[in-house]
């Protein structure tokens, strides 16, 4: 019987075949400069054939000093455009969809990699990994140029979208949390001056890139910390940043400094453990006329098609269980609906952070089967 997940939806100008993502996983398989690798592209090849609707990139830096981790992946320079481009049409050759998504790590910026102090909108002592400095207007003018830039670069190379990440307790989640935005200016204290930013990089990009380019968001549904975002004023914000001209909306949620109250790393053992941000995707889509995305959990067929034929959200996204089976999708349509294998233990972020890249470590291919295949949230 045909699901409602596999029937096609739109965000703005692209048309995907069915409503299931990929969602950003860094992946530690750029090169030392940020730039596509062939092991990238293999991975981003095997995604699309896999069947997903489309796939959103590992958090890409759209300027140095926002850059999260080793082997990242960068669009702050045009030295970069070649290999973008290369694996932007090695993906529409297999037939996929990719969406890149644009980010700024804040205060959660690697010193080693920028050499330089992190950028934070509030200068918070004892958090991130490097010395800090607040943002003067001057910075939030040129981080605002730099995603938008980095929005023309994406376009120019190929991309089918953008998404901007404001979650996680990244950049743009720190100006829209109350526990990390501690600003008196036009960018802090109320809820629209929090996303004043969000705001002004859509409509950059927006009078950049034209009506039907894709513009998408992910967000924190709350932040899983006290002091922080909380789901009834993230629906808020989504519906401001939605009416300054989004396309479709991403809901997560949790940083790092939540710790035990964070539920991503978490084992999920049964189907209630599962779609652990339905409610704040829920609460979201009730504000919003654009489409909902909700990611987190999710690993069995039944569930996900509920997420979507109850009206939760619009589409669905993984990340963890694509790492082991990246053709899960495809599985799923073709019958086999089977849980995914993943086992949610997040070891697939060993690899990476020792600079093999991302991969299960355990055996790969569904439940109960030998099949290979490269095994992310």
């Amino acid at each position: 019987m045909a699901s409602i997940l596999f029937e096609p939806v739109r965000i703005n100008g692209l048309k995907l075949e069915n409503r299931i993502l990929r969602s950003a996983t860094w992946e530690g398989m750029a090169d030392d400069e940020g730039r596509v690798t062939p092991q990238l592209t293999q991975l981003m090849c095997r995604l699309a054939e896999g069947g997903v609707g489309a796939i959103v990139t590992g958090h890409i830096y759209v300027d140095p000093r926002g850059q999260a981790s080793p082997r990242q992946l960068g669009i702050h320079t045009d030295g970069h455009v070649e290999g973008l481009s290369e694996m932007t049409e090695a993906v529409h050759r297999s037939g996929g969809r990719i969406v890149a998504q644009l980010a700024h790590a804040g205060l959660w910026a690697d010193p080693s990699a920028t050499g330089a102090p992190a950028l934070a909108p509030s200068r918070m002592d004892g958090v991130g990994k490097a010395p800090q400095q607040t943002m003067g207007d001057a910075d939030v003018q040129a981080v605002i140029e730099a995603f938008v830039r980095g929005a023309e670069r994406a376009a120019a190379v190929g991309f089918d979208g953008i998404q901007l990440h404001a979650a996680h307790g990244y950049l743009l989640s720190q100006f829209l949390s109350p526990y990390f935005n501690r600003r008196t200016d036009r960018y802090g204290g109320t809820l629209e001056n929090r996303t004043r930013i969000h705001r002004e990089i859509t409509a950059a990009a927006r009078a950049r890139l034209g009506a039907k380019f894709p513009i998408l968001i992910k967000m924190n549904g709350r932040d899983c910390l006290e002091g922080g975002l909380q789901t009834a004023e993230a629906a808020e914000a989504a519906l401001s940043m939605a009416e300054g001209g989004l396309d479709a909306i991403e809901v997560s949620g949790g940083t790092g400094l939540s710790g035990r109250k964070n539920p991503i790393r978490t084992g999920i053992r049964e189907k209630a453990d599962e779609a652990y941000f339905r409610d704040a995707a829920e609460a979201v889509k009730a504000k919003v006329s654009i489409p909902v995305i909700l990611v987190g959990g999710i690993r069995s067929f039944s569930v996900a098609e509920d997420i979507v034929a109850c009206g939760s959200a619009d589409l669905v996204s993984m990340s963890r269980p694509l790492i082991r089976e990246p053709d899960l999708v495809r599985r799923w349509r073709d019958g086999d609906r089977r849980r995914a294998a993943c086992r949610s233990d997040s070891r697939c972020f060993v690899p990476a952070r020792s600079g093999e890249g991302l991969r299960c470590v355990r055996t790969s291919g569904p439940p109960d089967s030998d099949h290979s295949g490269f095994s992310s949230r």
